[in-house]
């Protein structure tokens, strides 16, 4: 079947929620070769529904045989259907697929064919976590992960999460939102960094969204040569035809073409706030190349961090590590 013989996934996009991933996936999305959907989230959850130990399989590299559970994990899972497939299209994949990646490989080759295009892709934040399970599964699938300063995530996600959202799940959330910014952001940017080193460098790009809005189209004709795709104009240009005008639309529903400065940590952050996120992941910042403000903390701020830190180790990751990586609550990213 043409479907599951292809090129398909082509590519997979990442980067901590609220660094500009549906910003890059427009991008991707409209070059003329190119159909990347947006947050299914599928891949790995389908395969913890039936049966967690997959999840290691998977990173391995081994076929994963395909089962009626493991398909009804797909069909059940409620974001896989944003890939906007037909039950028919999904269907006819089933039939010809015997292993799961077969399976997924063809339901991308029926996204992209849907589309008008050649190959297909995937945005999810989430996926910053999964380079080792994706890049097992596809080890010919490019992996691209997109960095924010970490305190514009923060100002963010400050204004983006909710108790039923996020980071807002975290239980810390109501008493140190930006500890847990701090520590959400380093915890996702260094697993991403661990992983990668792992991966054939063939394989991933990490780029920066500081670059991405300052010179769109270098970024991408830059990421276009490592995936081995010509260029397009339309890429920069996503936004035509779309932008709206209404000032109380975010940048992402007002489709506004790519801008510098839409958060600034040195004139937005308090400095109690910005003290403190240096505190907890000044080393993250530094490891991506971010100047860090600060150099030395109040004893007060000591204080607060440690004691965050402390709760994060006994609880969140101690947690994190028990559940497993893709626990609904609260580690993931949406919900």
């Amino acid at each position: 079947m043409n479907q599951i013989n292809s090129d398909n996934p082509f590519l997979f996009a990442c980067g901590v929620p609220r660094s500009g991933t549906t910003l890059l996936q427009r991008m991707l999305n409209s070059h003329p070769e190119l159909a990347v959907a947006n947050d299914s989230h599928f891949i790995p959850r389908a395969l913890e529904l039936t049966d967690k130990s997959l999840l290691n399989v998977a990173e391995s590299g081994q076929p994963i045989p395909l089962t009626d559970e493991l398909v009804n994990s797909i069909r059940r899972y409620h974001r896989f259907w944003r890939l906007g497939l037909s039950a028919t299209n999904f269907e006819a994949v089933r039939e010809q697929a015997t292993t799961y990646q077969q399976l997924v490989a063809g339901l991308y080759a029926c996204h992209a064919k849907d589309s008008g295009k050649k190959l297909a892709g995937e945005k999810t934040p989430d996926y910053v976590r999964r380079l080792s399970l994706l890049n097992g599964l596809f080890p010919s699938a490019k992996l691209i992960h997109l960095v924010r300063d970490g305190r514009n995530v923060a100002l963010s996600l400050l204004q983006w999460a909710t108790p039923s959202k996020g980071p807002g799940r975290i239980e810390m959330w109501e008493e140190h939102p930006v500890a847990v910014c701090a520590l959400w952001w380093k915890w996702m940017v260094l697993e991403s960094r661990r992983q990668a080193a792992e991966i054939d460098e063939a394989a991933l790009i990490e780029i920066s969204y500081e670059e991405l809005v300052a010179d769109p189209e270098k970024s991408m004709r830059d990421l276009c040569g490592f995936l081995d795709l010509k260029f397009s104009p339309q890429m920069t240009e996503f936004h035509k035809g779309k932008s709206k005008t209404d000032s109380s639309l975010s940048a992402k529903k007002a489709w506004l073409a790519p801008q510098s400065g839409l958060r600034n940590w040195a004139a937005d952050m308090e400095p109690a706030e910005l003290e403190l996120f240096e505190a907890l992941a000044g080393d993250a910042l530094h490891a991506f190349g971010y100047p860090v403000h600060h150099s030395g903390f109040s004893s007060q701020t000591k204080e607060i961090a440690h004691g965050c830190e402390t709760w994060w180790e006994e609880n969140f990751l101690s947690r994190h590590r028990r559940s497993g990586p893709d626990a609904t609550h609260p580690i993931s990213a949406t919900t």
